[in-house]
């Protein structure tokens, strides 16, 4: 006769609960299970699959809600590499930083790509903030050119320590310029630099492209912040603000004189930085790389010193999927999931 109910250990009990239940994963346990180094290898990883055809994000909703000045929304895609399906929904409240809270709010939902049942509720906050950042770093690490010394930050709101932090490690960079709308900002970032014993400037844009080697931009402009005649050759510039219809960081004329990559051609030419310069017909669709072929090998990417090179980084839902999921899976094995029913 089979042990009882009482007799039965943890460890054999485990599995039939983890089966049964929903686990919950904090944004603290977040912070806690994934660092730079496993979002940036989820970000990578489900690039390349995308690029493979083994991924794919569904369509975006994202929409002006006419309260609190909000834009909320739902990203969804399914990985078949991973086995990851699920969604995120969240959005953007700007009113949020006077209530001491982040602007950007949102919860990862995973399912079960076999049966379709609710697996697991992920907070979403963090993990869109280094997903963001790991993005970018991919971007640098297969496009930037190899002696890049200076940084350049445009933007200093929350998610550009993120982006700095994780820029860093990609390259020996020697100093960090930034410019910010708000000059006030700008210390957040001085102080990783102190941090990090990097050289810190606070300078004009002009100054920014004429010097940095890398330029990041995270800013929730709806305006060209950078002009084409003030990059020089050989720059890598990541875009990571424009995520909807109407935003803009760049002047259109700079992706047009740019080898331009992304995270996905469909987000990036309707609710990227290239949506402009499609727009007004400077630059084709055919002319967009996926980044995955890059990292798969089946494009070059930087092809000499002098090629400006420019990512444009949409946001897409599978890069939330990819880091969830690891959250999930590290918050597991570490005991630090919940586990609730329905």
């Amino acid at each position: 006769m089979g042990a009882s109910f009482e007799e039965l250990s943890a460890e054999e009990l485990a599995p039939v609960d983890a089966m049964a239940g929903i686990s919950l994963v904090s944004e603290a346990v977040c912070e806690q299970v994934v660092g730079r180094p496993e979002a940036f290898t989820a970000v990578e990883n489900v690039f390349a699959a995308m690029a493979r055809g083994d991924a794919y994000n569904f369509p975006v909703v994202r929409e002006a809600i006419g309260h609190a000045d909000a834009l909320y929304g739902f990203k969804s895609g399914f990985d078949r590499a991973g086995m990851v399906l699920g969604v995120k929904s969240g959005g953007y409240w700007p009113g949020n930083v006077d209530k001491n809270l982040t602007n950007h709010q949102s919860t990862v939902i995973l399912f079960d790509p076999d049966t379709g049942q609710l697996k697991s509720l992920v907070g979403g906050n963090y993990l869109t903030a280094v997903r963001t950042a790991a993005a970018s770093a991919v971007s640098i690490a297969h496009l930037a050119r190899k002696d890049a010394r200076v940084l350049g930050m445009v933007g200093a709101g929350h998610q550009s320590t993120f982006q700095l932090r994780a820029a860093v490690e990609q390259r020996n960079f020697e100093k960090v310029v930034a410019w910010n709308p708000h000059p006030e900002y700008l210390p957040r970032l001085a102080a990783v630099c102190d941090e990090l014993g990097l050289p810190f400037e606070a300078v004009e844009r002009e100054q920014l492209g004429a010097e940095a080697d890398v330029i990041i931009t995270i800013t929730s402009a709806f305006e060209p912040l950078l002009m084409k005649s003030w990059i020089k050759p050989g720059t890598h510039i990541a875009c990571m603000g424009t995520d909807t219809r109407g935003k803009q960081e760049v002047d259109p004329e700079l992706l047009a004189s740019a080898s331009v990559f992304t995270d996905e051609v469909a987000q990036s030419i309707s609710i990227g930085e290239a949506q402009h310069a499609v727009a007004s017909g400077l630059l084709s669709e055919t002319a967009i790389t996926p980044v995955g072929e890059v990292i798969n090998g089946t494009h070059p990417g930087r092809r000499d010193d002098q090629e400006i090179t420019l990512f444009d980084g949409t946001g897409v839902g599978l890069q939330d999927l990819a880091v969830a999921s690891a959250a999930v899976e590290l918050a597991q094995k570490q005991g630090l999931a919940q586990t609730v029913v329905l």
